[in-house]
């Protein structure tokens, strides 16, 4: 099974760190350090996705240099760099159009979400895509006024509600089907993308999982994202650890 790792954006909402190295090299844990993407590529290997290409964009040397070709974390790595921002999916027109479905994942995400069943998931329904889902909860910090017809009178006052959404885990499942839709060298959004196809009466589907998620896009998110990997490194890496041996003996 085929994978592309995004890996191409300049991160700039973690800057300065990533003023010098692109974000895919972003570190996790604290007592044998990982780069986010190393966790991401041992985990597709985990899932049987071998074969991998990495799109690249800022700092591409740095990438290729540290990854290789990507043996030593299971996986067979190819690099396709672009020359201009694409946007999330139009930098898949650097690729042919495959002939099966390809898991196509951010490189800056922490996750413990079983690609394989996703990939699965996608064959049985005939999905032209497929979208992993995360339930969120954002608090608005204020209170909100709610007004009718006339808005100079209040209909409703919540005090710091709380809302629940379904957002994208920015990891996808592409038929070939949506490399249609793509023009070489034009850039397109994967929101875009998916909306198109959509629109075009292609089934557009979502995964949900009992998983972990967390995209390390943002300082705050990275600092937890840097906790959460150390104390459950073999979670997101399918290894067992000294601790769970600890735990499932005292289970015992």
């Amino acid at each position: 099974m085929q994978a592309i790792v995004l890996a191409g954006g300049k991160g700039t909402r973690l800057r300065p760190f990533t003023a010098v190295f692109p974000k895919p090299l972003m570190p996790l844990g604290d007592a044998d350090p990982m780069p986010i993407m190393e966790v991401v590529l041992r985990q597709l290997s985990r899932f049987g996705f071998k074969d991998v290409t990495v799109i690249t964009g800022y700092l591409t040397e740095l990438i290729e240099a540290f990854f290789g070709d990507g043996k030593k974390f299971g996986t067979c790595v190819d690099y396709r760099r672009e020359l201009t921002p694409l946007g999330t999916a139009g930098g898949l027109t650097l690729l042919p159009r495959p002939k099966e479905p390809v898991l196509v994942i951010n490189g800056d995400i922490l996750t413990t979400l079983d690609f394989a069943a996703m990939y699965e998931f996608h064959c049985r329904r005939g999905a032209a895509a497929t979208i992993a889902s995360y339930p969120r909860e954002v608090r608005i910090d204020f209170g909100v006024l709610d007004f009718g017809d006339d808005p100079h009178i209040l209909t409703g006052y919540r005090e710091k509600p709380e809302f629940s959404f379904q957002v994208s885990m920015g990891i996808y499942i592409l038929s070939p089907s949506a490399w249609d839709y793509l023009t070489p060298g034009q850039a397109m959004p994967m929101p875009d993308l998916l909306e198109t196809m959509r629109g075009d009466g292609l089934p557009v589907h979502c995964f949900k999982q009992n998983c972990y998620w967390l995209d390390i896009g943002r300082h705050d998110d990275y600092a937890t994202a840097n906790e959460i990997f150390e104390s459950r490194r073999g979670s997101f890496l399918g290894i067992e650890t000294e601790r769970t041996k600890v735990k499932v003996g005292r289970d015992q």
